[in-house]
């Protein structure tokens, strides 16, 4: 693998990055030996531990597999990785995109129903005042902001720790790429009013009322994200 020595500072970080990069564009393919550790650090210059901690958070993310005494194989990310893959990803392509859309819109109108069954009414009060902030947000930043805010006190309203951690995973992704996620609230004006909708019928327990608002709103960002992909 060429590119160089690695800069100095976050080595292992650096060493990480590159390897990561080099899976996902298939410069090493599933299945492929990566080289062996001495040879990747010389490629690099940087020492065996800098290669050894990169080595142990591709594993984590179940993008290698790493044998004592054996070659390290690259896995085939789509089948044997987590939800955490996506924070690695970069660039997401057209097809990665679809598919975050349409499970985020499955998730969040399953979460707009049951957060009218399950919320205490602390919960149901956050909603209302999140969906206030949307309205009166007033650049993509802040309303991007307020949008991940409200989505992510529905899915706690759920009290369904999975679909929790799902949504941990989501934010890791949205959080530091959030500029490219502006589409969603680029309609924000015509938008708003269905957040105030959605938190009005959690807080009344209408789930199906709920469900159809977040429905809908969900499905016209998904939209946006789309066209603009």
């Amino acid at each position: 693998m060429s590119g160089g020595p690695v800069p100095r500072s976050s080595v292992p970080d650096e060493v990480f990055l590159r390897l990561r990069d080099a899976i996902l564009s298939g410069q090493y393919a599933a299945g492929e030996r990566l080289p062996a550790q001495r040879a990747l650090a010389a490629d690099l210059q940087v020492n065996m531990a800098s290669v050894r901690e990169a080595l142990k958070r591709l594993e984590q993310l179940r993008l290698v597999d790493v044998r004592h005494g054996e070659a390290t194989r690259v896995l085939d990310w789509r089948h044997s990785g987590g939800l955490e893959a996506l924070a690695v990803l970069g660039v997401m392509d057209a097809e990665v995109a679809v598919a975050l859309f349409e499970a985020r819109r499955v998730l969040l109108v399953e979460s707009a129903r049951l957060a009218a069954e399950r919320r205490t009414d602390a919960q149901a009060q956050t909603l209302v005042e999140l969906a206030a902030a949307m309205g009166v947000a007033r650049d993509d930043e802040t309303a991007l902001l307020a949008d991940w805010a409200f989505m992510a006190a529905l899915v706690e309203a759920t009290g369904n720790l999975i679909f929790q951690l799902i949504a941990n995973s989501v934010r890791e992704l949205y959080l530091p790429n959030a500029t490219a996620f502006a589409p969603l609230v680029a309609a924000r004006e015509a938008l708003a009013p269905r957040y105030a909708e959605a938190a009005d019928a959690i807080a009344r327990g209408d789930a199906p009322a709920a469900a159809t608002t977040i429905e809908a709103l969900s499905r016209a960002q998904e939209q946006s994200m789309l066209a603009g992909a």
